[in-house]
């Protein structure tokens, strides 16, 4: 795989950071999750394919043993807010010092620096700051957050996975290390920079909800169905809408022209009764195979059957039967190769790593003795 040989450890966070480091492991890297004590279960719903060690960072031999995962590996990913890794004496230049090839991967949703550095927040928060948000919802209503999404995820996780494979694929040249800053706001404005930098083409001229891409286009929406179910449409160019309107049964030469703004509202309640009429199995029946740029809005516990879906195995099932996404993008030589297994328990495999990392079986009893480190590798096997 393309991570393989990669070592990262991961400091337990929530959504944001547990993605990246599945995106690493996913790709081959090996990623080592550190957890804390004395935690009943982990909240970590992203942990295929990474190992888990549970370490008591309260103590100094806690500290000190973190140091050394750290600096024996090629990245760290931590998701805390600023100055609690330097207050343990983990912070980045320390810890480069000791390893000058680290790489230091910071998430947080306000970034290293600025006013609200310190401050607490989450995705709907770091949306707002970035502008993305005052365009988000439906015409006349209030600004509508999406799925946490665009700034955990997007702005989030997935950009600070592309921050740490570029700066491993810096230090190839370099042969030197380097700290990623990963703010959410940013990363989710960065997401969004069509939505800028179409402003100069008129794209969003209108107000909320009343654009081309936003709702506003009748032609770029959703429909309900004579099932309840409903049908995505994105006819924009008029050789789509033409097949649209065709696939409706309805005469191109008596209806509204589709871009006039003003005949948008009249449009739609014309689109709203024909979707109605019929099921979603149907609409997609007359739709499937044709260049209309219609399809069903599938249900999470749906998407994996579609035929199409099916054929490209975009959905893998771990050994407890959970479904997920395959990993993405599919590369021709080095694809991904997503771990089956259960995600891991907390601690399941601090004996297994400590060993790997230079640890005997009785540094590692002396340390679960002293409550250093926990581990359930019983456990996790029952």
């Amino acid at each position: 795989m393309a991570l393989a040989g990669v070592r990262v450890v991961e400091l337990a966070g929530l959504a944001p950071a547990p993605f990246c480091g599945m995106i690493l492991a996913d790709f081959g890297a090996k990623v080592i999750r550190v957890d804390r004590t004395k935690v009943g279960m982990s909240l970590d719903t992203q942990g295929r394919g990474k190992r888990s060690v549970a370490i008591n960072l309260k103590t100094s031999e806690g500290v000190t043993l973190l140091r050394k995962l750290c600096v024996q590996s090629d990245v760290v990913l931590e998701p805390y807010r600023k100055g609690v890794m330097e207050k343990l004496g983990l912070g980045p230049q320390e810890l480069l010092k000791e390893n000058p090839r680290l790489i230091y991967a910071r998430l947080t949703g306000y970034g290293q620096s600025g006013p609200y550095a310190n401050a607490a927040g989450h995705d709907i928060n770091y949306v707002a700051l970035s502008g993305l948000l005052s365009r988000l919802g439906r015409s006349g209503e209030k600004p509508c957050a999406p799925l946490n999404l665009i700034a955990d995820f997007a702005g989030g996780g997935l950009s600070c996975a592309l921050g740490i494979v570029l700066a491993l694929l810096e230090r190839t040249k370099s042969g030197k290390g380097q700290v990623i800053d990963a703010s959410m706001v940013e990363g989710a404005a960065y997401v969004g920079s069509f939505a800028w930098k179409s402003r100069s083409i008129g794209m969003w001229d209108r107000p909320r909800g009343q654009n081309m891409l936003d709702g506003g286009a009748p032609f770029y929406d959703t429909y309900e169905t004579a099932d309840g179910k409903y049908m995505a449409v994105g006819a924009i160019e008029p050789q789509f809408y033409g097949q649209l309107l065709e696939g409706l049964e309805l005469d191109a030469g008596a209806l509204p022209p589709q871009m006039s703004f003003t005949d948008w509202p009249e449009l739609r309640r014309i689109f709203i009764a024909s979707f109605a009429s019929k099921t979603q199995a149907d609409w997609s029946r007359i739709f499937d195979g044709t260049d209309a740029c219609v399809t069903p809005v599938l249900a999470l516990d749906e998407a994996s059957s579609h035929p199409h879906n099916q054929e490209r195995a975009s959905f893998v099932k771990d050994a407890g039967g959970e479904e997920s996404p395959r990993p993405a993008p599919v590369l021709s030589r080095t694809p991904a190769q997503p771990c089956l297994a259960c995600d891991p328990a907390i601690g399941e495999h601090t004996a297994e790593v400590l060993n790997e990392f230079g640890f005997t079986a009785a540094d590692v009893d002396r340390m679960l003795a002293a409550g250093v480190v926990e581990s359930s590798a019983v456990k996790a096997k029952l």
